[in-house]
């Protein structure tokens, strides 16, 4: 057995490397165990890639606009091979980047292979057993794949599998309408595919308020996308031209036939093979990791960080638990999961900028609201880009005066909400934003107009 260590980290996805940052700088002796690659879903198959394609994509439609500008271009072409080994470099110069932070990490050692737990806080990694009084889970997830009829007799695409793909697939049929999937929808009808989407839900996105999935769906479909929502029965069978896709009749045709399919269904943690039963570590009927409200396991001296413990599915939560985890072990803090405002970002375009309760839930608590939404059509900024598509919302309370939650569907969105977000955090009420004199000709500049526009719900 191989003691000695103050702390063994399993994955080096977003917390991992932080944490083990923090350790080996206060002189803690620290293992990081990865399996596969470093940097994890963020870097690898996730944010960094995703968003270069999407960067991509908005270049090719944008060049389609040109003539709206008056700008003259020649034809349009998309040349995949290149669209993919930009996202291909972002990821292999981000991967590179972790790699070399860790092998200067002094007091770090850096093992490659699958740990599984032989006890509460004995892990083995190929030959070596290794035993710390601190053990940390940071082993992400992946893309589910789920038991429909038909999945063992096709071949599929998930966000893993198609970051490479050096060609525009003929039609592309996306199985689920919520995030992941609406990214790539949007993204590979700009490089020139037909595209479907496929929802078993009512509508898109289905945990945002309807007349924002509407307007998204909407948006989508004004670029040629096709949406089958109400898809209750889905099937997956081959077909001479690629895949047929069965779906219910109560929405369009019983079928839908495409040159590719890609499953975007939602996650699931990476804890099926840890052996978490020998540790006793709980968890919870989908494996996600139990956790309480400081990241701690219902094993003393484990914790789980980031997407395997179901208490956030982003890469900047992944990054709060570290940040959470490193301020209560090492700088006598006292920080807690549910200090945490939620916050986050569809990255289709205009994006979508989150942050806290949906105007359904804020309804649902039984306080007294104040409600204010203002479209993008009468944001300057959105004018002048010729991108006014979408609309803002702010639901606050009542009594208190506080910002509950928001919505910005809108050029900038992504970066506009977070003076809301940052309002929200400091716990300021309404007429600190309302008197805020922000910059002339920008998205964040109707906040305030926002603000003043409340009114009783």
């Amino acid at each position: 057995m191989t003691g000695g260590f103050d702390a063994i980290i399993v994955g080096a996805g977003q917390a991992g490397p932080a944490l083990a940052s923090r350790l080996t700088a206060a002189g803690q002796k620290v293992a990081l165990i990865e399996r596969h690659l470093v940097g994890g879903t963020c870097v690898n198959t996730g944010c960094k890639p995703t968003k270069t394609l999407v960067a991509s994509a908005y270049a090719a439609h944008l060049a389609r606009r040109a003539g709206e500008y008056g700008v003259i271009a020649g034809d349009i072409g998309i040349d995949m091979p290149t669209v993919a080994a930009r996202a291909r470099k972002v990821i292999l110069d981000s991967r590179k980047s972790n790699e070399e932070w860790l092998a200067g990490m002094a007091g770090l050692t850096f093992l490659r292979g699958h740990a599984r737990f032989e006890g509460p806080h004995k892990i083995r990694v190929g030959d070596q057993l290794l035993e710390a009084p601190r053990i940390f889970l940071n082993v992400g997830g992946r893309a589910a794949v789920p038991d429909m009829p038909g999945i063992d007799e096709v071949d599929y695409l998930t966000n893993t599998t198609i970051i490479g793909l050096e060609t525009v697939p003929e039609h592309l049929v996306i199985v689920g309408g919520s995030y992941i999937g609406l990214e790539f929808a949007q993204m590979y009808r700009r490089f020139g595919a037909r595209v479907t989407v496929v929802e078993m839900g009512p509508r898109l996105i289905g945990r945002e308020d309807p007349d924002i999935s509407d307007a998204v769906r909407t948006i989508l479909e004004g670029e040629g996308i096709e949406v089958r929502t109400n898809a209750c029965c889905i099937r997956l069978a081959k077909h001479d031209r690629g895949v047929a896709v069965g779906v219910d009749r109560t929405e369009g045709a019983p079928e839908v036939v495409g040159s590719h399919v890609l499953l975007a269904v939602g996650r699931r943690p990476n804890t099926d093979d840890l052996g978490l039963d020998k540790a006793g570590i709980a968890t919870d009927a989908k494996g996600y990791i139990q956790v309480d409200d400081r990241l701690a396991t219902n094993v003393e001296g484990v914790w789980a960080l980031g997407d395997c413990n179901g208490r956030g599915a982003f890469t900047h939560t992944a990054w709060n638990d570290y940040e959470i985890v490193a301020a209560n072990l090492l700088d006598g803090a006292d920080r807690r999961l549910s200090q945490r405002i939620p916050g986050y970002a569809l990255y289709i375009d205009p994006p979508l900028g989150r942050v806290g309760m949906t105007e359904a839930q804020a309804r649902a608590s039984g306080r007294p609201l104040l409600l204010s939404t203002r479209p993008m059509t009468q944001v300057g900024r959105a004018v002048e880009k010729g991108e006014a598509l979408g609309f803002m919302r702010l639901v606050a309370d009542a009594d208190t005066k506080r910002i509950l939650g928001a919505a910005i569907l809108g050029t900038g969105g992504d970066e506009a909400i977070h003076g809301l977000l940052d309002m929200m955090n400091a716990d300021q009420p309404l007429s600190t934003l309302q008197w805020a004199v922000p910059i002339h000709p920008t998205v964040s500049e109707l906040i305030p107009t926002l603000v003043g526009d409340l009114r009783p719900a």
